[in-house]
């Protein structure tokens, strides 16, 4: 009885504590550009910008309940820009007291703030807007057979298809896909914010991309926010391979590759019956001595495949930090942003993603498309 009556207790504490770290943060997040932006100027403009930040605080969090936890699209981008714009004008407030601290005039300071934010701001829309660039790496694989040298893999992840309607984006993406003519493409998770239902006509540009000798897709966190089975049942019924914890092989000239894939860390988690990463079951009656190639949406998951002897891991989820300097906190979570990496005997490829999360910015972040060519030893 007396563990029963804890319980509530407890989660109440819990509740209690979330709920003291949101407004710490709120405050941290508009207080420190209120200070730099607001009080340098003379009394009716230090006012009005009070109300209005004070305002617009205020709004914030009901505007990210209703958008992401009702699912009101409307709510969500206005919620996501004003989250973009604030963590920007947050960090070169922050970097804007080092003048105010040698004695710079802050309304000069606050002035420079101002501009350099509405320049990121512009230039960062546009760089979330715009379909990737290539990025292209070459990876040698010691176990590749040399009939295999040269087979490309598209990696693309993160395409986040949300409450602003990117169909357009999406079909421009997936032609510069096609473009590539890939071997293998790799959807490594994070296809969308909400429902199959919801994000379809997004989506639906995915079908279109073509690949000489597979398509595999796996889940993401955000997958397991909503209808993580119903995103694989659809990107099957799409033509792709979902790799739920197994593997296909692929061949050419009589030498296999293995792809397999696994679930996000974030499955089990979940409390989805059948969802949670098991790389043995994935890798289970691959071909003895082929080279395997992970798909996995988090680069901490290389842990795993490293101790399963896994050739390369290719995975998403950092953004390369979306809007620096959200990379440092990125860092803590993962052991790579972005790019090539080696653990032990296995390489990681981590890609900056294609599309991006909540706010439509990305700032010294910029997408990609990423096409990976497999080299054999010489």
């Amino acid at each position: 009885m007396a563990q029963t009556e804890q319980r509530p207790a407890q989660r109440a504490r819990h509740r209690s504590g979330i709920l003291a770290v949101v407004v710490v943060a709120i405050l941290l997040l508009f207080g420190v550009p209120w200070w730099q932006l607001v009080t340098p100027w003379p009394t009716p403009v230090t006012a009005a910008g009070t109300v209005l930040f004070a305002a617009v605080a205020v709004a914030f969090p009901f505007l990210m309940f209703l958008g992401h936890g009702r699912s009101r699209d409307w709510a969500a981008r206005v919620g996501d820009t004003v989250l973009g714009v604030v963590w920007v004008l947050f960090a070169w407030s922050v970097i804007g007291l080092v003048p105010r601290l040698f004695g710079v005039d802050g309304r000069i300071v606050a002035a420079a703030v101002l501009a350099v934010a509405a320049v990121l701001v512009v230039w960062g829309a546009y760089e979330a807007m715009r379909v990737p660039r290539v990025r292209r790496v070459d990876v040698t694989l010691p176990r590749l057979d040399e009939r295999l040298d040269g087979t490309t893999v598209v990696v693309l992840a993160d395409t986040h298809f949300g409450p602003i309607d990117r169909a357009r984006w999406s079909a421009r993406t997936a032609a510069a896909v096609n473009a590539l003519a890939p071997d293998v493409v790799c959807h490594a998770g994070d296809i969308a914010d909400g429902s199959v239902a919801a994000r379809l006509a997004q989506a639906a540009p995915l079908g279109t991309i073509e690949a000489a000798l597979a398509r595999v897709y796996v889940t993401g966190n955000h997958e397991y926010f909503g209808e993580a089975q119903e995103w694989l049942d659809h990107m099957a019924s799409l033509g792709w391979e979902p790799l739920h914890n197994r593997h296909v092989v692929v061949s050419r000239g009589g030498a296999d590759l293995v792809l397999a894939g696994i679930d996000d860390a974030t499955a089990l988690a979940s409390g989805l019956a059948g969802h949670g990463a098991q790389l043995d079951a994935a890798l289970a009656g691959a071909p003895a001595g082929a080279p395997v190639l992970l798909v996995a949406h988090q680069p901490r998951q290389v842990v795993q495949a490293a101790a399963a002897g896994v050739d390369l891991q290719v995975s998403g989820h950092t953004h390369g930090g979306q809007i620096w300097p959200f990379h440092y906190l990125v860092r803590v979570d993962q052991p790579t942003v972005h790019g090539l990496t080696r653990h032990g005997e296995t390489q990681l490829y981590t890609t900056r993603g294609a599309g991006f999360w909540g706010p439509p910015l990305r700032i010294f972040a910029p997408s990609e498309i990423t096409l990976l060519t497999l080299r054999a030893p010489v």
